[in-house]
Order: structure tokens, then C-alpha cells, then sequence
């Protein structure tokens, strides 16, 4: 049995290196990937299991390493509270940059994209107005998306972070987004 695990040895350390930012944690998550093996043999319920059995106690270990690592400092609640503030309002000023946006686009992008993104209709209710088939109604609808989007990148910078757009400023002065 033990030849069988030291078959595994260089995949698994390698599966732990790949899932880890510290190198020298590696062949310590991998000594207790098989410590945990040895104290668990016995649930093993066949030996042809063993590389997926491995596998899945080497994840929870990772897991188990991640969730020891996580120090951090609760953040005070009028922080927090600020910060969430600063993003909603810049999604609501960028908010009144896109009709107008949609507008400068041609009738036959800015109509599907304002029914699809500003009035939330969906793409068979469009094509029905539209006189268009589905798949031709999804077709306009993501063009209409491509040229709002060329649109909106000529007109501003944006800042974005892991919850979406956070700020933007105007790229030109003269060509305001309102």
C-alpha cells in the first residue's frame, strides 16, 4: 500500500503548489494529506480509490489551510458604510450617463438595448415588437451591447473593483456623458 501512495506523491504535490501562494507550506499541507490518509485508512473502502481518496483529503487540508490563514481586522461599521455609499453614488451618476449613451446609438441598437437593459424585456418580447426572430433579436441586443460598450469606453474611464464600478471620470470635457 505504501508504493501505491508514493505513486501519487509528485501529482499531489503538485495539485497542493498549484493551489497555494506559499511554497514553503507546500510539503507541510502535504505531510498532513498523509498523516490525515494514515489515520483514516480504514474508511478507505478500496484500493483502487486511493488516488481520488487522496485527492479529496488533500483538498479539505487546503481548505482547512485558508481558513487558519484568514487573519484580518474587522473593519469599523461607519467604514464600511462610507465606502458603500462612494460606490452607490457613482452607479447612480453613471446610471444618467446611459440613456443618453443609448440614445447616440442607431434606432436599430439603442431601441433592443434600451428595451433589454433600461426596461427589462426579455429578448422573445423584443423580437415580437421588433418583428425580428429570437435568434435575430438576441443578435441585435449584442451588438447593441458591443457599440454601447465601444461607446461608453470612448467617453469615460472607470474604476472597478470586486463589486463592480466604484468611480468613473470623463474622458473628454468638452463630450459629457449627461
Amino acid at each position: 500500500m505504501l508504493a501505491e501512495w508514493q505513486k501519487h506523491k509528485t501529482q499531489l504535490r503538485s495539485y497542493v503548489a498549484k493551489r497555494i501562494d506559499d511554497v514553503d507550506a507546500v510539503d507541510d499541507i502535504l505531510q498532513d494529506v498523509y498523516i490525515k490518509a494514515s489515520i483514516n485508512l480504514h474508511q478507505l473502502k478500496s484500493a483502487g480509490s486511493l488516488k481520488g481518496w487522496l485527492y479529496r483529503i488533500a483538498h479539505n487540508t487546503l481548505m482547512d489551510f485558508y481558513r487558519t490563514r484568514q487573519h484580518f481586522d474587522e473593519l469599523p461599521d461607519n467604514l464600511v458604510a462610507q465606502e458603500q455609499d462612494s460606490g452607490a453614488e457613482a452607479r447612480a451618476e453613471l446610471a444618467e450617463c446611459l440613456r443618453p449613451l443609448i440614445d447616440e446609438l442607431p434606432e436599430k441598437y439603442s431601441i433592443p438595448l434600451r428595451l433589454a437593459e433600461l426596461e427589462g424585456m426579455p429578448q422573445q418580447q423584443i423580437a415580437d415588437q421588433l418583428g425580428l426572430s429570437l435568434s435575430g433579436a438576441k443578435s441585435r441586443v449584442q451588438r447593441s451591447r458591443v457599440k454601447f460598450r465601444e461607446q461608453l469606453m470612448a467617453c469615460c474611464d472607470f474604476e472597478i473593483n470586486e463589486h463592480g464600478i466604484s468611480g468613473y471620470s470623463v474622458k473628454d470635457p468638452k463630450r459629457s456623458c449627461r
